[in-house]
């Protein structure tokens, strides 16, 4: 038995099939942990420094960690270099067709490597906590 690293779909039974696997970007989790990092950030202010990102040798307090967190999951939306937005994953008419381009969905969850939607996207009203990262972004 193993335990891995699986960036979207549960690749085994463990938890009964993909039923109860949401992925490591799931914005509920996520928001709150932000919102942990935000209070114990205005706690300690500068005192307090974190490795972030992990293994890169710069410290952070845990506000500008939270920053970080949360502008990450608003990347999922932005269009990168390229004008491709993650969240739309690997079809292309979202990315090449401008009637779908800016037809954003809020999907259930995100493949953690790629930012790809992933799971329901019609009825996952949790997706817009994107709009509270936005908004409570410390100035």
């Amino acid at each position: 038995m193993s335990v891995d690293y699986a960036p979207a779909e549960g690749t085994t039974g463990l938890f009964g099939g993909n039923s109860n696997w949401r992925g490591p970007v799931w914005f509920p989790v996520n928001s709150l942990l932000i919102d942990a990092l935000r209070a114990y950030g205005r706690f300690s202010g500068t005192d307090l420094l974190v490795a972030h990102p992990v293994g890169s040798g710069t410290r952070r307090p845990l506000s500008e960690v939270a920053d970080d967190l949360a502008d990450r999951l608003v990347a999922v939306f932005r269009e990168d270099a390229d004008g491709r937005r993650p969240v739309h994953g690997p079809y292309e008419k979202f990315h090449t067709d401008p009637a779908w381009h800016n037809a954003l969905p809020f999907h259930e969850y995100f493949h953690g490597d790629t930012g790809a939607g992933l799971g329901a996207s019609h009825q996952t009203g949790w997706t817009g906590l994107v709009a509270d990262l936005l908004l409570r972004r410390e100035p």
